[in-house]
């Protein structure tokens, strides 16, 4: 197989007799260059599809327009939302984005860390694996380029980190059910490792006791990966028990759902014997029935905030001040839980 034609600066200077860096001038509408020159160098460029090598246009100039997302997990339907809110917002201020999937390896976040600096991006947005505790390739690439960490973080990474607040939007979950007239709330979350599932757990037991409920230790249960199936599997060990809870909040959607076909197919009647709440509002609640109540985790928002954030870092010519960014949720409450409201 004969290798491809690359259409580079130096064959359009060959061809139309310029010197590359004329070519390039003229490319970049610099005012030196006659609009003739410019006129025809573009004409050809466009005839041959010559397309410019940002990371070559990068090297010279120290900006490559290019912005390196690393998320521990893209098949998640909050990271989907996150990701259209960053594609948008940096596509509006003129950056192309890399995806990257850490799979919640701390190996390959760090790999991936290497990647984007070899790929020389302008910052990078970087949602933490579950189970990240050594942050020193994290501190080592923020003193090259910046970093803002977003959903899952860290306090031992000095940096902007967007969040939203899991253990206060718990609360609010959980209080919605204690409200509803439900004392025997179980909840399903991920295992201690995960930041982001210890402080929606937080939020659980603060609510409990805040309106005096006993923690009952049979009602939480916990797994290393949280989906359908395993909500299912997790509310099928709450119905075996001798006192079953009379509702279920977990951590995310998935979970959620899990729980409410696992119900059904138990023929318990929902919200009345056993009320279900989820969070990240996904497409998820809106399909099954009933719908499933959700605290709005709006990734969308999550997103722009951060790219606004890390373009205003890369812009700087100063020392940035950090910060901790909290964007508002809300829960939304559909029936899966809502028929159970007191008169």
């Amino acid at each position: 197989m004969s290798k491809k034609n690359i259409i580079t600066l130096k064959k359009i200077a060959l061809d139309l007799e310029l010197s590359i860096s004329t070519v390039s001038r003229a490319l970049n509408d610099h005012s030196d260059i006659s609009e003739e020159t410019k006129n025809r160098v573009k004409t050809y460029a466009n005839k041959v599809k010559y397309v410019p090598n940002l990371f070559a246009k990068g090297f010279r100039s120290h900006k490559t327009n290019i912005i390196g997302v690393i998320i521990p997990n893209i098949e998640h339907r909050f990271t989907s939302t996150l990701l259209r809110g960053i594609i948008s917002a940096s596509e509006l201020n003129g950056y192309k984005v890399i995806i990257c999937e850490s799979f919640n390896s701390d190996t390959r976040q760090a790999e991936l860390l290497e990647t984007m600096i070899q790929f020389g991006v302008d910052g990078v947005l970087l949602s933490l694996t579950k189970k990240t505790q050594n942050v020193d390739e994290i501190l080592e690439m923020m003193k090259h380029i910046p970093l803002i960490l977003f959903d899952r973080i860290s306090n031992k990474v000095p940096c902007t980190q967007i969040i939203i607040d899991d253990e206060g939007a718990a609360l609010q979950a959980v209080e919605h059910l204690i409200n509803t007239g439900k004392t025997r709330i179980a909840i399903i979350k991920e295992t201690d490792s995960s930041n982001v599932s210890e402080r929606r757990y937080q939020g659980y037991l603060k609510a409990l006791r805040k309106h005096k409920i006993e923690v009952d230790e049979s009602l939480i249960l916990s797994s290393e990966d949280l989906s359908i199936e395993e909500g299912q599997r997790q509310t099928k060990i709450l119905l075996s028990l001798q006192n079953r809870p009379d509702a279920i909040f977990t951590i995310i959607d998935e979970a959620g759902i899990g729980a409410i076909k696992e119900l059904k197919k138990n023929k318990i009647k929902i919200p009345s014997e056993v009320a279900v709440v989820g969070f990240s509002n996904s497409t998820f609640c809106t399909i099954i029935q009933p719908k499933m109540s959700s605290i709005d985790q709006p990734g969308n928002r999550i997103g722009e905030v951060a790219v606004k954030y890390l373009i205003e870092e890369i812009n700087s010519e100063t020392t940035v001040n950090h910060k901790t960014i909290e964007i508002k949720t809300n829960l939304i409450v559909r029936k899966s839980s809502f028929n159970s409201l007191k008169k």
